[in-house]
């Protein structure tokens, strides 16, 4: 009889740990904070019932806005903790801004247990466009946002660090302190390591959309970009995919890497729609 308890005990552990949903780490976007991503968090725990979230709080409303090498230093520590809890697997989920900093704190700290990476509307090949510009420094133009953004002054700020004008790379290439690095860009001793975090993926999902309106390119939520003469051009011809500077190639080769176009998206809309959670966001969460 004892050993029938024990026995049944360690299916019933066997049965959980297999068929319980992963937790999920959720990021909130620039200017907003947790509260933002309540609705993704509720609808996954709704469809995915005892799905474990969290929901991470730091840097919300203007401290959005703090250098992002400063927010990856900060949050890795409660990004570790989270990912060591969970040995089998965890997922990770950012939008907007904080589709860009989930993907840097994963490349910064190599041993993640994360399984699925969710990019939703994040600015990953960067940002150039007036009306992301204007909700947030309203008195800039975009034509000599450049004079500020590469500064020493300008680099304090997040949209500084990944601020990508296209007309002026050789300033972006000498200035910017964090995009060009986390993009392999500009070769760094962390360079393979950036690499390797990324391409132990189980699968990296990047969303974004034609109607996004604030992510300028939208394209550069699939980290397509702008060339020198201001022309987009999708990722695959890119040298960050076609150099595999940070595994793109490698991910979807190994069929890794799943772009989501999504039109009709509002870039204010992706964390509050019903039907994104449950059509991109839900079949990648298991």
């Amino acid at each position: 009889m004892y050993k029938t308890v024990i026995s049944l005990i360690i299916f019933s552990l066997y049965v959980l740990n297999v068929f319980c949903y992963k937790p999920v780490i959720l990021l909130h976007g620039i200017l907003t904070g947790p509260e933002s991503m309540e609705l993704i968090k509720a609808r996954i725990q709704e469809k995915h019932p005892g799905t474990i979230t969290y929901n991470i709080e730091s840097f919300g409303g203007w401290s959005s806005l703090d250098n992002m090498n400063y927010q990856v230093k900060k949050i890795s520590e409660e990004f570790n903790n989270y990912t060591s809890m969970h040995p089998d697997g965890i997922h990770l989920l950012g939008y907007s801004q904080g589709a860009l900093l989930a993907r840097t704190l994963l490349q910064n700290n190599p041993n993640h247990t994360i399984q699925t990476f969710i990019s939703l509307s994040g600015p990953q090949a960067g940002q150039y466009g007036t009306q992301f510009l204007h909700l947030y420094f309203p008195g800039v133009a975009l034509e000599t946002a450049f004079e500020l953004f590469y500064s020493r002054v300008g680099q304090h700020t997040s949209v500084g660090n990944y601020w990508n004008d296209p007309y002026h790379n050789k300033l972006y290439i000498e200035y910017s302190q964090y995009l060009p690095f986390v993009n392999n860009e500009i070769p760094s001793n962390s360079s393979q390591q950036f690499k390797a975090a990324l391409t132990k993926l189980k699968t990296m999902v990047l969303i974004g959309g034609p109607d996004d309106n604030v992510i300028t390119p939208w394209q550069s939520s699939q980290f397509g970009y702008y060339d020198a003469n201001g022309t987009v051009i999708n990722f695959m011809e890119r040298d960050i995919y076609k150099d595999d500077k940070i595994g793109l190639k490698t991910l979807l080769q190994k069929k890794k890497l799943k772009i989501l176009t999504v039109p009709g998206m509002n870039h204010f809309d992706w964390h509050r729609n019903v039907s994104v959670v449950d059509s991109y966001i839900l079949p990648y969460l298991d």
